[in-house]
């Protein structure tokens, strides 16, 4: 939560605020990458008071933990997010609002405003959208990695000159017939040169 009584409610007023706060719990792309829970998030801050509530403008700094999509292996990346909502008053008029907006559309604004309670408002969801924003969905180690062998499984990258011979199935029974064939030549050429070495002998 965030006081914004010190700021007062005079349009123009302007606060600066640095702070560390620690991560809630599921705070990134489930399964694959995001904020340790507990985890220290750096924010900077500026609050600006304006007719209707605080316009509040910022960036969040953590690093995120997840896991590379290629090669499975843990990835660590710095996140910087930037941020800017409108918290509104309570009691605030409507003033700065078009007074050309239909009932219909003024209702679905007012479910997705941000309210100030107290002199205090609640930066979690606003954080939480920026910084999902702000992560890669297909986290990896490095641009370059060559991911895991479709095979086998082995690391591509340990070992560049890996490759299994590729055999088309429809071939399968025919390449061990090839097999057969060569191993039958090597027998007959063997028996060639038995009588070769007969007829040299007489």
């Amino acid at each position: 939560m965030f006081d914004t009584h010190e700021l007062g409610r005079r349009p123009g007023a302007l606060k600066r605020l640095t702070r560390s706060a620690a991560a809630p719990k599921d705070f990134g792309i489930d399964g694959v990458i995001g904020v340790p829970e507990g985890a220290p998030v750096e924010l900077k801050i500026r609050l600006e008071s304006v007719m209707e509530g605080v316009l509040v403008t910022g960036t969040a700094r953590a690093t995120a933990e997840g896991e590379c999509v290629r090669c499975l292996e843990p990835v660590r990346q710095d996140v910087a997010a930037d941020f800017q909502e409108m918290f509104s008053y309570p009691d605030a008029d409507d003033r700065g609002r078009s007074k050309q907006v239909e009932p219909a559309d003024d209702a679905e604004d007012d479910e997705d405003r941000l309210y100030i309670e107290d002199g205090l408002f609640d930066l979690e969801p606003v954080l939480r959208d920026a910084v999902v924003l702000a992560l890669p969905m297909q986290p990896v180690c490095r641009e370059t990695c060559a991911g895991l062998c479709s095979e086998c499984g082995i690391r591509l990258d340990e070992n560049p000159d890996h490759h299994h011979d590729a055999v088309d199935i429809r071939w399968a029974s025919l390449q061990g017939l090839a097999e057969t064939i060569k191993d039958g030549e090597k027998d007959n050429m063997g028996g060639a040169d038995d009588g070769a070495d007969e007829k040299q002998e007489k």
